[in-house]
This record gives C-alpha cells, structure tokens and sequence, in this order.
C-alpha cells in the first residue's frame, strides 16, 4: 500500500470517528434531563373528598367531574413544584394517577390552572415511560391485539411550569354492570390503591425521569 493510500484510509477512519463520537455525545446531551426532580422542591397530596369539598377546592370558576351515583367517588390531588432552572420549551410535564390495582388511569378531571397551561390526554410517546419505569405500567396504553392498543384512561400534561400550585379532582365512577369491562380507573378505590407521579418529558418525547410522589 503507497503512503498516498494508507494516508486516505486513515483520514477516512478518523472521520468516521468523529462522526460515530460525535453522534454519541448528541445522543447523550438530547436524552439528558436539564435537571432533575430535586430542583423543583415537590410537593403533592391526594384525599377522597366530597362534591362540596371539590369544588371548594377548584374555586368558583371551575366545576368538578359530573357525580352521577352516590358510590361515584372524587379525589383530590395537589402537586406543588418551585419555578425550574430552565422553561420547559416545548417539553412538558405529566401528572398520573393509576389504580395500582388495575394499572387504569381516571377518565375525567377538573384542574384549576389554565386551559392553555393543562390538558387533559394522552400520547404515544408516553409508552416510552413503561419501557423506562416498571412501577409505571398504567403509564401507557394497554395492548388489546396483534397491532392494537386501547387507552386506559387519561393524565394532566402541564406545558406551562408556572403552572404550580396544580389543583384537580379526577372521577372514579362506580359501574354496576359486572360483566361491563371499563377502560378507566374506577370505583371503590382508597388511598392506598392509588399512584400519583410527576414525569418530565422532553420537547422529542424524551423520558427525563419520573418521580413517585403517592403511593
């Protein structure tokens, strides 16, 4: 082999060194988290409560889920967090409650922040946390088939950190037909059957971390 050649062939490797380095250190810079849970200083709480209470709790301009049967049952949640070091810039925070028992999420809540602030949802990203945190499982949809997943309820996607103190009251509503399966968490539920969770997640759907504060 001419040193022409060897010259070229090692050019070419220490490019190719470059290229995979460099790939590796964005990889690592745009899965890791800005900061971590203990910057925000969290807080949080969660109690069964009675209509009266909900809506005491939100306030006058927002009204709890519909209780439509007295054995339907409201609970009371409050995530409280200090501003972070940086905005979130199109990441986002996910606020969960799962009945640990059926790892189903509620289906309908009232929040006292904004409508701009909060939504009310899922995404598929969101699977992503299961793959991550095994205490997480009702954190993602369930599989029903082959190439079909169905919703186990819904979380609180917080895009505005100054969205703290965080008020909401989720519905778990009792079903009197047996043989009807739900597809949300229901009732009765105690305390002790429930998980409340903060995850951050990244503008790309990054799963930053994700801390347990009940249950």
């Amino acid at each position: 082999m001419s040193w022409r050649r060897a010259r070229s062939s090692l050019a070419v490797i220490v490019t190719a060194t470059v290229v995979v380095a460099g790939m590796v250190a964005w990889r690592w810079t745009h899965n890791h988290p800005p900061y971590g849970p203990e910057a925000l200083a969290i807080t949080s709480s969660l109690s069964l409560v009675s209509y009266p209470e909900a809506q005491a709790a939100l306030g006058g301009k927002t009204h709890p889920p519909l209780v439509s049967d007295e054995r339907d049952q409201l609970v009371l949640g409050r995530v409280t967090w200090q501003p972070p070091p940086e905005p979130l810039d199109g990441g986002y925070f996910a606020v969960f409650v799962i009945d640990k028992r059926s790892n189903r999420k509620p289906g309908d809540f009232a929040v006292s922040a904004p409508q701009e602030a909060v939504s009310l949802g899922s995404a598929g990203v969101e699977n992503r946390i299961v793959e991550r945190y095994a205490w997480l499982r009702g954190a993602g949809d369930v599989k029903v088939g082959d190439n079909e997943w169905r919703s186990n309820g819904n979380r609180l996607g917080v895009y505005d950190e100054t969205a703290s103190p965080l008020t909401f009251v989720a519905l778990f509503p009792y079903v009197a037909d047996a043989a009807r399966k739900p597809t949300v968490a229901t009732a009765p539920v105690g305390m002790s059957d429930l998980l409340l969770a903060l995850v951050y997640l990244g503008p790309d759907g990054q799963v930053y971390w994700a801390q347990r504060l009940q249950g």
